[in-house]
């Protein structure tokens, strides 16, 4: 690859010269504002033709000539391929999260059943994430409840759902055991043999043939009615119910062996919705629905879009997509970056033509009823940025916000949290707790004093890639806190970063310009902005010392049960966390922690029950 840079703060006689200067080769092309931000980042098959667009077309969507306007300079990294500059481009986009790009940061996941196949007893488990080792089946959404599915599994062919590790020498059954769910491959009450055929029915129902667990589920619930457990037999017809759902979710004029998502994008030049369609083995698994406000066009927006959500999704065999998408493109992305085989397709006709056109229906309606939403989400995130640089006199766009707060009890289990807001928005991946090191006491002053040194001290180092630079500070209090955290300021010789602090009790904003405190009225979006950071600081640092102090406290409670010795606390810490996960739990999940099993599961959930 080859970096070409220019230096920021360009007027539009130096970018006009530099677009002269634009090479006929594929790349990534970086767009900065005058703060030096990078507010879009793109690919593009000829760098040339498609950046000299948007400083020479005349026609540009809204969206496009605001991002245009805000360009203060750009630079450009040329590749070997196009393949390379959508791989680069997905890449950049995660690492400087640019405004006028499409971002997912509300992408949900979606549940997956997960059979551990690298495992001599192969367990089956809920999963949201997709790794290596494993074949997941899914995802489940639409009614279809993730949960009701894996207990079918479960109770039609008495597979293991628990995490407990399987060694040579065995282990005591616990009570999924002895009310018939589990065969304990742990306690080696079954041979690998037969479980190993047992996995197999059970992958294969995941797989569509429900024909056979259909029968199975009515002949254990006419055995359960004449035994007179009715609770189980009720539980059966419960899972015969869920089975007719899943039946009627099938496409039957889908082949049972296609997994294919079907992916249509709307815009209106300002605002667009992605609806997704999910289809596996023939059956309509759900559909998922993204509203998306980028500055690219419309085939730029979708093949950003597609490379963000498959790195986080289970990619299909097949995409079913409009003709503007960049399917050649697209097939070789998938190849080069996931070595899969993916067909891009564009139906004229059939039940993919149907599908995709109930795929288009769906993102319409979803951008006539979401645009309302989308203009107020902007102007409580970045519109609302835009004006607190303005109410505030802030030097710079306050486009990395960071606020710290400190959590403790009477100085016991002292804790600090930074939280990261970018334009507007919470990005909890850049979240940092901090366990105060230095401070004697309840001295919040100095913890906070502690927990700025080694956030500050980070810029400038290498670390700084990790932990860019804010643009402002937030402190959670009043004058006092300001003045401890400004004295670090000076103390550093910090530059080129604005601080402030929010007071609690009146809501009052304190800048260290002025001794004056400023006050906004409670429906001004600036201040609520300013709330939403401050209240996920405090949570952020509640949250973390409340762990802490719990661990600590479940320690000195697990102690006082006899049998539970120092291994067996730690592995139950593991596990639980805190006080309140164990005495919720059920005696089976806490016989399946490694070296506890029944009996003495059954002595710790009476002590919980007994003594708290």
């Amino acid at each position: 690859m080859f970096l070409r840079s220019f230096r920021a703060h360009t007027d539009m006689n130096e970018i006009q010269e530099k677009l002269k200067l634009l090479p006929d080769a594929p790349g990534v092309y970086i767009m900065l504002d005058k703060d030096k931000n990078v507010i879009y980042v793109g690919k593009a098959r000829v760098l040339k033709n498609r950046v000299r667009q948007y400083f020479h077309s005349t026609q540009k969507s809204e969206k496009v000539a605001a991002m245009v306007a805000n360009i203060a300079d750009f630079y450009y990294i040329i590749t070997k391929s196009e393949i390379d500059a959508l791989s680069l481009e997905n890449n950049l986009i995660k690492k400087y999260k640019p405004k006028y790009n499409i971002l997912l940061k509300d992408d949900k996941t979606y549940p997956y059943i997960k059979v551990s196949t690298s495992e001599k007893y192969p367990a089956f488990s809920v999963s949201r994430k997709l790794k290596k080792g494993a074949k997941y089946f899914g995802p489940y959404m639409g009614g279809v409840r993730v949960k009701e599915v894996l207990e079918i599994v479960n109770m039609a062919y008495g597979v293991r759902t628990c995490s407990t590790a399987i060694g040579e020498k065995p282990k005591k059954p616990c009570l999924n055991y002895h009310i018939r769910k589990c065969p304990a491959p742990c306690a080696h009450l079954i041979s690998e043999e037969e479980y190993a055929e047992r996995v197999k029915a059970a992958m294969r129902f995941l797989d569509g043939e429900d024909a056979n667990v259909e029968k199975l589920l009515k002949e254990k619930m006419a055995q359960y009615a004449e035994a007179e457990e009715f609770e189980l037999a009720m539980d059966c017809r419960d899972k015969l119910e869920m089975l007719s759902k899943i039946a009627l979710k099938r496409i039957t004029a889908l082949r049972r062996d296609i997994n294919a998502d079907v992916i249509a994008y709307i815009s209106n030049n300002m605002y667009a919705a992605v609806n997704i369609l999910i289809t596996r083995r023939g059956i309509m698994q759900g559909a998922s629905t993204f509203a998306l406000d980028g500055a690219g066009s419309d085939e730029e927006a979708l093949t950003s879009f597609i490379s963000q959500y498959y790195a986080r999704h289970q990619i299909p065999d097949e995409l079913v997509v409009q003709e503007f998408c960049e399917g050649p493109l697209l097939e070789e992305f998938f190849r080069a970056n996931y070595s899969k085989n993916v067909a891009v397709l564009t139906p004229k006709q059939g039940i993919r033509r149907r599908l995709l056109e109930m795929a288009e229906k769906n993102a319409a309606e979803y951008l006539e009823k979401a645009i309302d939403k989308i203009r107020h989400k902007e102007d409580m995130t970045v519109n609302a940025c835009a004006r607190l640089q303005q109410l505030l006199g802030l030097s710079r766009y306050p486009r990395r916000m960071e606020c710290y707060d400190i959590s403790n009890i009477s100085g016991v289990d002292k804790v600090g949290s930074m939280v990261v807001f970018i334009d507007g928005e919470a990005d909890r991946d850049q979240y940092r707790r901090f366990k105060i090191k230095t401070v004697e006491g309840a001295n919040d002053f100095a913890s906070l004093q502690e927990v700025l040194v080694r956030r500050l001290s980070k810029l400038g180092t290498e670390e700084e890639e990790r932990f860019a630079k804010p643009d402002l500070i937030i402190i959670d209090g009043g004058k006092g806190q300001l003045s401890a955290v400004q004295e670090i300021f000076e103390r550093m010789h910090i530059e080129g970063i604005d601080l402030i602090s929010l007071a609690k009790r009146e809501e009052e904003i304190f800048t260290v310009g002025s001794k004056e405190s400023v006050r906004l009225d409670k429906r001004d979006y600036c201040l609520q902005m300013l709330q939403r950071i401050r209240d996920e600081a405090h949570r952020f640092a509640i949250t973390f010392f409340r762990n802490i102090h719990s661990k600590r406290s479940l320690t000195s409670v697990l102690t006082e049960i006899p049998g539970v010795g120092k291994i067996k606390r730690k592995a139950l810490i593991e596990r639980f966390g805190t006080i309140d996960r164990i005495m919720k739990a059920d005696e089976a999940d806490i016989a399946a922690v490694a070296g506890i099993g029944a009996n003495l599961a059954a002595a710790i959930k009476q002590y919980f029950e007994e003594e708290l």
